[in-house]
């Protein structure tokens, strides 16, 4: 018996199809077959049932997987207590980001992190919230980058990342005096994000809004990320929400479009959020500092807090 093999079998038990274990893995089926079987007839156990499609846990495997966990948890501790012993960081970590971060902070702010702690090996999911808490309670994650304060993630431990802005990006000038006002925004020329995505019920708090009519009658239209917002609006016109962080991003004719609300500005707090203390937690510390150091000092936030007002995400 190995960790190796141990880790097999939770891979099998999470996709339950071999082929799709092996690959997760990064070993052929055949290989991670034969050790699975060298691992039953060495402990007399049957882990899986493979006759039945998808592949089923018994009854004792269930058990041996559970086991299995607890092991795998602890072994990766006494690695990370070795790393702290020997003032390493290093180590690797799940991490689910809901989409409208992930796109604005992983190519800078996440690259950057990884490039000064190269020993640490990050997973990156693209999730929606509720995704990120439901992934977290099964194992399946150890962090998530969510809108807080989240009803739903209030058992988790937080570490506050950062506070930005929210604007408005339109195909036509709405300011008066400079500002947007959210009660003279015209509801049907709205785009907005699928059903389930935190931006998008942040910008009917705000205006108290729902979905627009310049959609074609024959198109059902859901978005799920930001850019197909702003191509909606510079191809068909309308209005949507944009965070601060998307602002860098646009060319200098698309920043022609962006107008603030009015005082007091409405602003989103993001926060990562975790299960429990764990032996990653140096980690985790890690790059919430980083993320802080680099964003925090970016945004407007920051220049006058006490003009902005919060906006929660669902």
């Amino acid at each position: 018996m190995n960790i190796q093999q141990l880790e097999y079998l939770i891979a099998v038990d999470k996709y339950k199809h071999f082929g799709k274990a092996a690959q997760a893995c990064f070993i052929t089926q055949p290989t991670l077959s034969a050790m699975i079987q060298k691992f039953e007839d060495e402990l007399d156990v049957k882990v899986f049932d493979r006759t039945t499609h998808p592949i089923r846990t018994t009854d004792v495997g269930v058990q041996i997987i559970e086991e299995s966990k607890r092991v795998i948890d602890a072994v990766n501790e006494l690695k990370n207590k070795a790393n702290l012993l020997n003032n390493v960081l290093a180590g690797k970590l799940n991490l689910g980001i809901i989409p409208t971060i992930s796109s604005f902070i992983l190519p800078s702010e996440i690259f950057s992190f990884l490039q000064n702690h190269p020993k640490i090996e990050l997973n990156v999911k693209e999730m929606t919230t509720d995704s990120i808490i439901k992934a977290l309670k099964s194992g399946e994650l150890d962090a998530g980058i969510i809108a807080t304060p989240y009803d739903a993630a209030s058992e988790f431990y937080q570490q506050f990342l950062f506070n930005e802005e929210l604007m408005i990006y339109s195909s036509e000038d709405l300011r008066k005096d400079s500002f947007v006002v959210p009660e003279d925004i015209d509801s049907n020329k709205v785009w907005l994000l699928e059903e389930g995505n935190c931006l998008r019920t942040q910008f009917e708090n705000i205006c108290m809004l729902k979905e627009n009519s310049l959609k074609p009658k024959n198109l059902e239209f859901l978005a799920s990320n930001i850019n197909t917002l702003i191509q909606m609006v510079d191809k068909v016109g309308g209005i949507t929400i944009l965070p601060e962080l998307a602002i860098p991003q646009l060319s200098e004719e698309q920043k022609s479009k962006i107008s603030r609300f009015r005082k007091p500005f409405p602003f989103r707090e993001i926060s990562l959020i975790y299960y429990k203390p764990t032996y990653k937690q140096k980690i985790l510390d890690e790059i919430t500092q980083s993320l802080q150091n680099s964003l925090n000092t970016k945004l407007n936030y920051n220049q006058s807090p006490e003009d902005f007002v919060s906006v929660k995400p669902q």
